[in-house]
């Protein structure tokens, strides 16, 4: 049985083991990221309780600049003036990070609400500022077979997880200064899928459509003049 910490006492204990027991073992660590940051990596996921970044790429402190959430979605340049976009321009062009991930995860209630919005519009009339942001992920639903609601599973909801993801790179390729990094080298990008349940990572390659494992990946990247096309 998983143990959620449903209070504010629960959650302050937990402070306070971090104070007392995590913080000293890591005491250089803290004191280092103190006045400064040189994160080399901009990882922009959902929102979602079940994503925790640091501990699925085994990350220390001050090593991800995070962007998350609902949907993991990147508005296109110009569409969404505020959060993601400053917070884009600050991590390429201030902290000059070397590489941007936008992971998506199974199971993704954003994904479940867009299929849903396809044949019921007012199924998030109670959210109108969730179906306003949701509208930035609707061209990855018209890549995907039309379903009824009900008719939906797990493999239909991981096919517009991994869509959604292709679609926020292309987006992201909007934005100016990311545009400017890539054209020159100074930046990698990649689209990653995280199943939950499994505990497994899929890099998703945005040009040929093909999706690898961890363990290709990385095969690929050590490889003499590899490409992601191989």
């Amino acid at each position: 049985m998983v143990f959620h910490r449903n209070t504010l006492l629960e959650l302050l204990d937990g402070v306070h083991t971090f104070e007392k027991e995590v913080y000293p073992q890591k005491k250089d660590l803290f004191q280092s990221l103190a006045y400064d940051q040189t994160p080399p990596t901009l990882f922009i996921t959902c929102a979602d309780s079940r994503i925790s970044p640091s501990l699925i790429t085994q990350t220390e402190p001050g090593e991800l600049f995070l962007i998350r959430n609902v949907g993991n979605i990147v508005p296109a340049y110009g569409n969404m003036v505020g959060a993601v976009a400053s917070a884009i321009e600050y991590a390429v062009g201030a902290l000059r990070v070397k590489n941007i991930i936008i992971c998506g995860h199974s199971n993704c209630g954003a994904m479940s609400a867009l299929i849903n919005l396809a044949t019921n519009p007012d199924k998030l009339a109670n959210m109108p500022t969730v179906r306003r942001w949701l509208h930035n992920a609707e061209a990855a639903a018209a890549t995907i077979s039309d379903l009824r609601a009900e008719d939906v599973g797990p493999k239909d909801v991981r096919d517009l997880a991994e869509a959604n993801v292709r679609l926020q790179l292309t987006h992201l390729k909007t934005h100016p200064i990311v545009a400017k990094a890539l054209s020159r080298n100074e930046l990698n990008v990649q689209g990653w899928y995280y199943d939950i349940q499994n505990g497994r990572m899929y890099i998703l390659n945005d040009e040929n459509k093909k999706e690898y494992s961890v363990e290709e990946a990385i095969a690929l990247l050590k490889k003499p003049n590899s490409t992601d096309n191989d």
